[in-house]
């Protein structure tokens, strides 16, 4: 599913000065990479553009050329003059209100037309411009598309490096569904234009892991569980386990691959724990559909690749997002018994995982 096309963005950026763009809560790689360059090639173009988030980068990417331009929205009245006072207020890799945090009633509220980029599924419907391509393999992608539909020779070194970050973030460093030959030709390009060298940009992203992280995920680890058969895997991060090792909640970023790994698991789910609620990240293989379990419970993303947050805590929303696996992993009769209960008591929690990893 396409709607829009790169020529819709760069007609509204024609007609504004003052641009505004934002993405998603806890910004990933491709949310980060896509407001960066698209912020660089406005800018090359004349225009003013603001790039606001709710919530900080993650320290792996605070090296990215171009994110001191990238500032946290503070409330702010100097801040949300900037919103209102935009001509066009752009949101990238996000397409649900409830993803921009505490941008959300400013950005809706906002005065100027409302532009989505993304290529998630089911895109609300409050905007007033989108370019949005389900297949595509990132944001990243389709902010190449809209700069080399107007000028690929704007695309500099600092442009280039932060496409490539979005593109081989998103994809799982070139592993997942929406990497096709056509991708593989854009990269090449956007190699070529930043003289880019792809390992020294993958070990200062995944590469460079902190000691309390490693002590994170080894007891983790201690947590994966299999369900309906082994087919599901389970991976849990509780609060106190991030105490007890002094680790941050970003240094669970690909934990849930570990759990995907195992021998006949189709799908993988990560459960992180906070102060407002549970994090619960789907991962599949092959034609098993997260997207539609992660709706089931307030998120969405992609096909293999999808979250949900919850604000209950984790042993209330273990039970019920577990029990509704057989639904969505292809298991019946009595593999189904395998999956757990539609809800678990705080009891079954700690007797599944041990006190160690409960709450003091």
């Amino acid at each position: 599913m396409t709607q829009g096309a790169p020529a819709d963005i760069l007609s509204l950026v024609e007609k504004h000065d003052r641009l505004f763009l934002t993405s998603h809560v806890r910004p990933d790689g491709d949310a980060l990479g896509s407001e960066v360059a698209f912020a660089s090639f406005l800018r090359k173009l004349g225009k003013q553009a603001t790039v606001l988030n709710s919530d900080p980068p993650p320290a792996n990417l605070e090296w990215l050329p171009g994110m001191t331009d990238v500032r946290v929205f503070d409330g702010s009245l100097a801040q949300r003059q900037c919103i209102d006072e935009a001509g066009a207020v752009f949101v990238l890799d996000t397409n649900a209100e409830r993803r921009l945090g505490d941008l959300a009633g400013p950005v809706r509220g906002a005065r100027g037309q409302k532009a989505l980029i993304d290529h998630h599924t089911h895109p609300e419907r409050w905007f007033d411009v989108q370019y949005v391509s389900v297949p595509a393999s990132s944001t990243g992608e389709l902010i190449y598309e809209i700069i080399a539909a107007h000028d690929p020779d704007l695309i500099d070194a600092r442009i280039a490096t932060a496409l490539y970050v979005a593109i081989m973030t998103d994809t799982g460093s070139f592993r997942y569904e929406g990497v096709t030959p056509r991708l593989h030709r854009i990269v090449a390009d956007i190699l070529e234009r930043g003289a880019i060298v792809p390992g020294e940009v993958h070990a200062a992203i995944f590469d460079r892991r902190p000691m309390a992280g490693l002590r994170l995920l080894g007891q983790a680890l201690e947590t994966v569980r299999l369900h309906c058969g082994g087919r599901v895997a389970t991976i849990v991060v509780t609060p106190r386990m991030l105490e007890d090792t002094g680790a941050s909640s970003e240094e669970t970023e690909g934990f849930v691959n570990y759990a995907l790994s195992i021998d006949g698991v189709a799908a993988a789910l990560l459960f992180l724990e906070t102060a407002k609620g549970t994090k619960v990240s789907f991962r599949s293989r092959g034609d098993i559909s997260v997207d539609a379990w992660a709706r089931v419970f307030g998120g969405g993303g992609h096909k293999n690749a999808s979250g949900a947050f919850l604000f209950e805590p984790m042993e209330q929303v273990f039970g019920k997002v577990v029990g509704a696996a057989p639904r969505y992993v292809g298991v019946a009769g009595s593999d189904a018994d395998a999956a757990a209960p539609d809800a678990a008591s705080e009891a079954e929690f700690a007797a599944l995982f041990g006190t160690k990893f409960t709450k003091r």
